[in-house]
């Protein structure tokens, strides 16, 4: 039976290749010749219409045996082949511990989220708790809620960002939109004290945004925290040792403070605080007699602008300015980084230079 007689052959010459397979992709190219659709084992199962009646159960038997055979010659040579591909990729992978180990690089907050998270664990410690609200806010709670008569400058598109209002109302400010990029986070006082009664004290923490060309100090987008106290019996000085106090924390218990007559739509009376220069002491010269630069001799810089909550803001959002009082401040975040750490442009906070970055 010349056929038997030919499978017992590629039955030899199979196994025998099975074994000679180095890899498991050599080993796949083996089954592909014998047991692949066009497979020589899968031609004899094929033929099987032409075998003689007399020889085809024969001949059914030994291809079927073949068959078994050299599916499992395959799948025993297939787990030795893995098994040692996976020994030699553990091998090649493997990590010498006596070497030296390389040093990564810590990565740490932003300088302007570090000092956003400092200045308010300052406040957080005197009672004070956070609040937040949306910066894209309505004319009505970035401007007239907060005293600005329509014709205020601040209400100019040459400070705010006007964004389409798609509600199909026109402002009643030289028809602009009443929809904007909030300026200041003032704002946020306004719905915490429609939604909360008295004593409040919050900071408000946030993006701002307002038509500003970048300089060295005046950006386009900042961060501003705005502080709101109201409560029975609030007067100036608890606003002028409540700074003092945020001045000495964040800058040194040796930095002097002062207060200087100012205007804000939203407080009366309202003030601008300054802290004594850390470059030169104060005195406004250097060790050397030149004039310091960082505050242009003055002795001071500016930090921050505050007051006492004018009434009208307080009847405007529900509060009984008879019985209650308070007052607010704001402080923008690069300001004191830049003033905490005597860099001279605010430009260089955001433009991601880690070797600048990483000093901090």
């Amino acid at each position: 039976m010349a056929i038997v007689d030919e499978l017992s052959a590629l039955r030899t010459s199979t196994l025998a290749a099975i074994e000679q397979a180095a890899d498991t992709s050599a080993l796949e190219e083996v089954r592909v010749a014998v047991l692949g659709k066009a497979g020589t084992l899968t031609g004899y199962l094929r033929g099987m219409g032409q075998v003689a009646k007399e020889e085809r159960a024969a001949v059914g038997k030994a291809v079927n045996e073949v068959r078994g055979a050299v599916e499992a010659a395959l799948e025993e040579r297939k787990r030795a082949l893995a098994a040692k591909e996976l020994e030699a990729a553990i091998d090649a992978a493997a990590v010498d511990v006596t070497l030296p180990g390389r040093g990564q690089q810590v990565g740490t907050r932003h300088l302007i989220n570090a000092i956003t998270d400092q200045i308010s664990e300052i406040f957080l410690g005197l009672g004070y708790t956070v609040a937040q609200g949306p910066e894209v806010e309505t004319d009505y709670y970035n401007f007239e809620a907060l005293n600005a008569p329509a014709d205020h400058p601040s209400r100019s598109m040459q400070d705010t960002f006007y964004v389409v209002d798609r509600s199909g109302e026109e402002s009643a400010v030289r028809g602009e939109s009443k929809v904007l990029l909030r300026t200041q986070t003032s704002g946020v006082q306004v719905h915490v004290m429609e939604q909360q009664k008295p004593p409040i004290y919050i900071i408000a923490p946030g993006k701002v945004y307002r038509r500003d060309v970048a300089d060295p100090s005046h950006l386009p987008q900042f961060t501003q925290i705005e502080g709101l106290v109201v409560d029975k019996g609030i007067s100036f000085g608890d606003l002028k040792g409540t700074l003092d106090y945020f001045c000495k924390q964040m800058f040194g218990p040796d930095r002097k403070t002062r207060f200087r007559a100012h205007y804000f739509p939203f407080t009366e009376p309202s003030a601008e605080a300054d802290v004594s220069c850390g470059v030169c002491g104060g005195t406004g010269h250097l060790h050397d007699g030149e004039r310091c630069r960082m505050c242009k001799g003055t002795g001071w810089l500016e930090i921050l602008g505050c007051g006492m909550v004018d009434p009208n803001v307080l009847s405007m959002s529900g509060i009984d300015p008879e019985e209650y009082s308070g007052f607010a401040f704001g402080v923008g975040v690069e300001r004191v980084a830049c003033l905490k750490y005597n860099v001279p442009d605010l430009r260089m906070l955001l433009e991601g230079d880690m070797r600048f970055l990483r000093q901090f």
